[in-house]
């Protein structure tokens, strides 16, 4: 694959081996630039290199630490534009503040449209992010904007190693849509679960709704933070006579005693990907598996260099 002789990418932070994957599956070296803190945690960065009439692409989860990782993310933004770079991509896998979309109750932010504002203020001409928590996160952004999915790659694993009598749950009802599209690719049944929010980053499962009793049951969603919400409707599908229990999540958050709750769970695996930098902790559970957004990510990133269509990769 040979991208147009004026791409250059750069990494923040706050996944580095993933922007190296892509700069391997695109033969391109990865761009220079230094990203320093002063004694007071400001951010300083400079690009090391020459970027003048260059297509740019900076890859930059805004993932934990949040706040850090979007700061380097304008700043580098800011720096490449003052450098004259002729356009600049924020390639974001994971969208930080996703989950803030809208109000929810009296005197409460948007963060996710804030976010959206100073991402096109820092001067962004286009932005790339994979399985964004709420689809209408687009709509916030006033340039162009390329949703990813991370799904042609969990497919392919399930294909390989988990079809076999399955039933693909969504965990609640929002992802009611991404669910229907596993199992119709699949050509497998679909099961959801009624769960009941008391507070932030907690759930009750109450009820399964669909057959699950004997099949291999498949959680899909967008991402896992705290794990709370996937060990119980594990627990409630095993309840409910449920064979084996996998879970294909994108974005892998894994915060606060997620991963504690993964090995204690139901679950015999879940499946995340390389969206967020996976932590040593997660590396050594045996029952999480990472794949790879490092090839699909490049050939997104090579269409947009070569203004070639990108919805195409998902057909």
């Amino acid at each position: 694959m040979q991208p147009r002789e004026q791409i250059t990418i750069f990494s923040g932070n706050a996944n580095i081996p993933l922007a190296q994957e892509i700069c391997d599956s695109l033969n391109v070296p990865l761009g220079q630039a230094v990203i320093k803190r002063f004694s007071d945690a400001e951010v300083w960065v400079e690009i090391d290199e020459n970027v003048r009439g260059k297509d740019v692409f900076v890859v930059q989860s805004t993932s934990y630490p949040a706040n850090e990782n979007l700061m380097d993310l304008l700043i580098m933004v800011d720096a490449l534009k003052r450098a004259s770079a002729e356009r600049i991509t924020a390639v974001i896998p994971y969208y930080g503040y996703a989950r803030q979309d809208r109000k929810v109750q009296p005197r409460t932010p948007i963060s996710s449209k804030l976010v959206a504002d100073l991402i096109t203020a820092a001067g962004a001409h286009r932005v790339v992010s994979v399985d964004l928590h709420a689809g209408q996160i687009q709509g916030f952004f006033n340039i162009p904007f390329d949703h990813l999915f991370a799904m042609p790659i969990l497919l392919e694993y399930i294909k390989s190693n988990l079809l076999n009598d399955v039933v693909i749950v969504t965990p609640d009802a929002g992802g009611a849509e991404r669910a229907r599209a596993y199992a119709k690719r699949l050509n497998s049944t679909l099961a959801m679960i009624d769960k009941r929010r008391a507070r932030p980053n907690e759930s009750e499962v109450m009820n399964i709704i669909g057959e699950i009793s004997g099949k291999t049951a498949i959680i899909v969603d967008d991402m896992v933070d705290t794990a709370g919400t996937l060990t119980q409707a594990a627990a409630a599908l095993k309840e409910r006579g449920a064979k084996k229990i996998y879970a294909c999540i994108t974005h892998g958050v894994l915060s606060g005693k997620a991963i504690e709750r993964i090995e204690n769970s139901d679950l015999s695996e879940l499946v995340i990907t390389n969206t967020i930098h996976v932590s040593p902790e997660a590396k050594k559970c045996e029952k999480i598996r990472v794949l790879s957004m490092a090839k699909l990510l490049g050939e997104a990133i090579h269409r947009i260099n070569n203004s070639d269509s990108v919805s195409s990769l998902f057909v």
